[in-house]
This record gives structure tokens, C-alpha cells and sequence, in this order.
């Protein structure tokens, strides 16, 4: 597993009490088109936001790794009108009988208005079989460069879906 400077900062900064964090494995922004159903219509999505004033978090997929950790990756689009100096959501993962097994956060870092990213997020010590679902429990920190704290718009106006086998909502 590769850790970079910004994956170290990023878990020291990410240590919260009755929280655990795991890091980022890369950094990677790329333009991805919205995903499309056989028809053209939407892929299968589970929404509480328009298009416009939204955040979209995507689970785009989920790999074992050689160490059996499951490394998730992860497409976000921020559709606000602003850019987000920090954008962190803590998930909660759930094992195939339903029980909840840690409280990671997602940490994006910044994310520029209308911007799409991908981040490598690794879960280690849990293979990607033991994942029955994973649901974003909470904002831990959706900020501009300015100080605005916009952690209401970051989790009224999130859309999720999931490209993979593992069930990712709200």
C-alpha cells in the first residue's frame, strides 16, 4: 500500500474520538460521465438532491487487496455553487449479517465547484466479501476557504449510488 504525504496528513487529521479513519491510497481527479441505465435514463440511484446544489458520492468499486484489506474506490462530484476547502463524510460499514463494523471517514479534501474526483480508500484487515453495505452516517467536515461550514448542504443535498455489489446509500 502506497501512503503518501497526503494520506499520512490526511489520517493524523482524521483521528477523532470514537472515530477511526482510514487513509486515502491516491489522489486522483478525473472527468467521469453520469452513469446511464439501459435506456439512456439514470443508472440505478438513490437520491435526496437535485442535480444542481448536490453532492454525488459514487462507489465505484471495491477490490481485494494481496493483504486482504478491501481497497474502496470512490467518485464524488461537487455540484454546490462553491468550492469546498475540506469535504469528509464518516461512513458506517456493515458486515453481510447487518452489523456495523467501523466508522471510518471519507476524506476528500478540497473539492472545486463542478469538479469531479476519485479516491482510493483502504479498508484494511476486512476483505471486500465482508462488506454487506455501507451508509454515510454523518458529515465530518464540509468547509470553504473562507470558514463557512456548510455540513447541512453537504448531507441534505448527497446523492449516492453504487457500480459495485455492495449496497451505498444514505
Amino acid at each position: 500500500m502506497r501512503h503518501g504525504a497526503i494520506a499520512l496528513f490526511s489520517s493524523v487529521l482524521l483521528i477523532f474520538s470514537g472515530f477511526s479513519a482510514f487513509s486515502q491510497t491516491d489522489d486522483t481527479t478525473a472527468e467521469i460521465p453520469a452513469p446511464t441505465g439501459e435506456n439512456g435514463s439514470s443508472a440505478d440511484t438513490r437520491t435526496q438532491a437535485t442535480a444542481s446544489d448536490s453532492i454525488s458520492l459514487e462507489l465505484n468499486g471495491a477490490t481485494t487487496t494481496e493483504a486482504g484489506g478491501c481497497q474502496l474506490t470512490v467518485v464524488t462530484t461537487n455540484r454546490l455553487d462553491r468550492d469546498l476547502d475540506r469535504a469528509a463524510w464518516q461512513v458506517a460499514i456493515f458486515d453481510a449479517a447487518g452489523v456495523v463494523q467501523s466508522l471510518p471517514i471519507l476524506d476528500f479534501g478540497a473539492m472545486v465547484s463542478g469538479k469531479t474526483k476519485v479516491a482510493m480508500f483502504e479498508l484494511p484487515g476486512r476483505g471486500c466479501t465482508d462488506i454487506g453495505r455501507i451508509i454515510v452516517n454523518d458529515v465530518a467536515a464540509c468547509t470553504t476557504g473562507d470558514g463557512d461550514d456548510l455540513r447541512d448542504a453537504c448531507l441534505t443535498g448527497l446523492a449516492t449510488q453504487s457500480r459495485t455489489d455492495i449496497d451505498f446509500g444514505l
